[in-house]
């Protein structure tokens, strides 16, 4: 079993910027993937951005290309979401995960984040 822990959600007005870290337990077969997916209320669960291990790619929602970058540490396991620009539709539960798709679904998950903007 893989633990992940979120960390850095809260409340941020529209236009400002927020962070959001994640730490997995440990490595799996299948853990070539990190990275993010966003729910909303009455919305599904949506990929947000993910790095790929193997030549360290990176990849992202059209929501949200330009405004959030992710970065990570493949040796700690351990992934950052910087969240810029941010509007009330980036309003979710965010969750990190590891799998071996990164544009997921993962593998394991972490109990998720909220993130509210306000506007």
């Amino acid at each position: 079993q893989v633990q992940l822990i979120e960390s850095g959600g809260g409340l941020v007005q529209a236009g400002g910027s927020l962070r959001l870290s994640c730490a997995a337990s440990r490595r799996t077969f299948s853990s070539d993937a990190m990275g993010w997916f966003r729910q909303a209320p009455g919305k599904e669960r949506e990929f947000v951005a993910g790095i790929e291990w193997t030549g360290d790619r990176r990849y992202y929602a059209d929501s949200v290309m330009g405004r959030f970058f992710i970065s990570g540490d493949n040796a700690k396991n351990t992934v950052t979401l910087q969240m810029n620009s941010v509007t009330p539709e980036d309003t979710a539960v965010y969750y990190c995960g590891v799998g071996s798709v990164v544009t997921g679904p993962y593998d394991y998950w972490g109990q998720g984040t909220q993130v509210t903007v306000s506007s």
